[in-house]
């Protein structure tokens, strides 16, 4: 009996060896999306050699016509001096650039100041065991708006707790894992993938109807439910699948683990109920401001969601939202003395965000050459007129393009370099297909979630694998890659079965937009 079962892991790791070499063997991001750009280049001059054109509806003066497409060649005079003359305006115009760093300016004080790590322990510590796996993995996916926290905090928190309470600290490293990584695009807030997504999706939008704005938002109401999916369906595969797969922990333990990890001393309570004061207030002047009719939070007819500078400020909203009980927290705890130790937690965060700052500059670049060209235009017109043909309709097409991206995410792990090179052929046809760009964005979120837990492409997969060896010195990627598999599976299951019952009842997606485009 155990000879087939050693033969199974012998391929099943064969297959995982392969997507590591094949992920591995791809370039940096930076350098693929310079690599891309220059292809585009080539690309144009030669479909514009050929007379390589398009014929379909487009918007064009606020109207849907008939309009036939030729290719720009980017190696003309006009075209080389598009690229030369507009490089700095693509990148400072580039949509999430703005939005990502204001988000991240206030998240980054509250790392900064501890009170994201602080937070985690406390409820974690304070969870009953019973409560204890729907809680790690609740958590896991609300850490996700606060970047790193969830990697480098809870899922060895998580494993220690689980230990804890006599359960196997695998499990409790699993079930952190799924949430923080696997649930990765659902919240219960909004955090900073949001805006970069939605910045993404609004240079690709740009292709077809310029006009377009799309909602920060607008997957919100879908993502909110999907929290408490993600929640259920990660402690059923915790309690029910992995946790008895592992057996009882033997005890074994390599190395010492961090006390400080679980400790959260008085200083600590105290800054956490300062934070929390602080929260409370800025909560309550917001609602409090968005009360009169004619408040500046309200739009033109008085609405407060959809077009309304309440929706169009969500971003900075966030970033006070973290800011405020951060400052707060560093305050109390003697993180923050004064207004310099404040700016250089600032600093800090913008500091952290320099990898995303070149990947920005070269994706906007691709993005503008993929327009200036327009060869997205007409591959999605081409896509467009293909899915028309075919006819098989709103859920079938996104299912086909969630299970499409939950492939691709086995070997490129970064959700916004992945959306880079999607969002510009994809957007733009199921927009001419009648589904809005949110939509679109949506099933790609839920696609590249799913299977961020199972490829070696995920940046912190190493990270998972060394938390792993600490409990058990043999584990490595197939260990981690095997123990998350049925998470990945019930996630990818679950998510889309969520999505297609969505659909079919229309409820709405997010806040201030539709599932159909132009919106009914």
């Amino acid at each position: 009996m155990s000879k087939p079962s050693e033969n199974k892991t012998s391929f099943y790791e064969r297959c995982l060896n392969g997507i590591e070499r094949v992920g591995n063997a791809l370039p940096h991001p930076v350098a693929l999306f310079a690599i891309f750009s220059l292809a585009i280049v080539i690309i144009s001059a030669v479909c514009a050699a050929f007379g390589v054109s398009a014929t379909g509806e487009l918007i064009s003066g606020g109207e849907l016509k008939e309009s036939t497409v030729e290719v720009v060649s980017l190696l003309s005079r006009d075209g080389l001096a598009f690229m030369f003359s507009s490089a700095v305006s693509n990148f400072t115009a580039y949509a999430p650039l703005g939005m990502v760093l204001v988000a991240m300016l206030g998240v980054g004080v509250a790392e900064q100041s501890g009170l994201i790590d602080t937070l985690l322990k406390k409820v974690v510590k304070s969870t009953p065991a019973k409560l204890l796996s729907p809680m790690v993995v609740f958590l896991g996916v609300m850490s996700n708006i606060a970047s790193d926290a969830g990697y480098v905090i809870l899922i060895p928190l998580g494993a220690m707790v689980f230990r804890a309470c006599g359960r196997h600290p695998i499990a409790g490293l699993a079930a952190a894992f799924a949430g923080v990584s696997g649930g990765f695009s659902a919240n219960l807030l909004i955090g900073t993938l949001d805006p970069l997504l939605a910045g993404i999706t609004q240079s690709a939008v740009s292709i077809i109807d310029p006009g377009y704005e799309v909602q920060i938002m607008g997957n919100y109401i879908f993502l909110f439910a999907s929290t408490f999916l993600i929640t259920i369906v990660g402690t059923l595969v915790t309690d029910k699948i992995v946790e008895p797969r592992l057996g009882k922990y033997s005890n074994e333990l390599e190395g010492e683990e961090d006390a400080s990890l679980m400790t959260v001393t008085a200083q600590q309570h105290k800054g956490l109920r300062n934070a929390g004061i602080a929260a409370l207030i800025f909560i309550a002047a917001i609602v409090i401001c968005c009360i009169p009719s004619n408040s500046f939070f309200r739009g033109s007819e008085g609405q407060l969601l959809g077009k309304s500078p309440l929706i169009d400020g969500i971003v900075v909203i966030i970033a006070l939202l973290f800011f405020i009980p951060g400052v707060a927290y560093g305050k109390s705890v003697g993180k923050f003395k004064n207004d310099t130790d404040i700016a250089n937690a600032m600093a800090k965060a913008m500091a952290d965000m320099g990898h995303f700052l070149a990947l920005a500059f070269v994706s906007a670049q691709f993005i503008k050459y993929f327009e200036y060209s327009k060869l997205g235009t007409i591959l999605a017109l081409g896509g467009a007129a293909f899915f028309k043909s075919i006819d098989i309709g709103l859920i079938p097409l996104m299912v086909i393009f969630v299970l499409f991206t939950a492939f691709m995410n086995l070997f490129m792990g970064s959700a916004s370099a992945k959306w880079n090179i999607l969002a510009p052929v994809f957007v733009p046809m199921f927009m001419l297909l009648g589904y809005s760009p949110e939509m679109c964005q949506l099933a790609y979120r839920i696609g590249d979630s799913c299977t961020n837990i199972i490829t070696p492409m995920m940046t912190y997969y190493a990270v998972i694998i060394m938390f792993a060896q600490r409990y058990d010195k043999k584990a490595g990627i197939g260990t981690v890659t095997a123990t998350m598999l049925p998470y990945s599976i019930a996630f990818l299951l679950g998510w889309t079965l969520l999505l297609i019952l969505w659909l079919s009842a229309g409820i709405p997606i997010g806040i201030g937009t539709s599932i159909f485009y132009p919106a009914a």
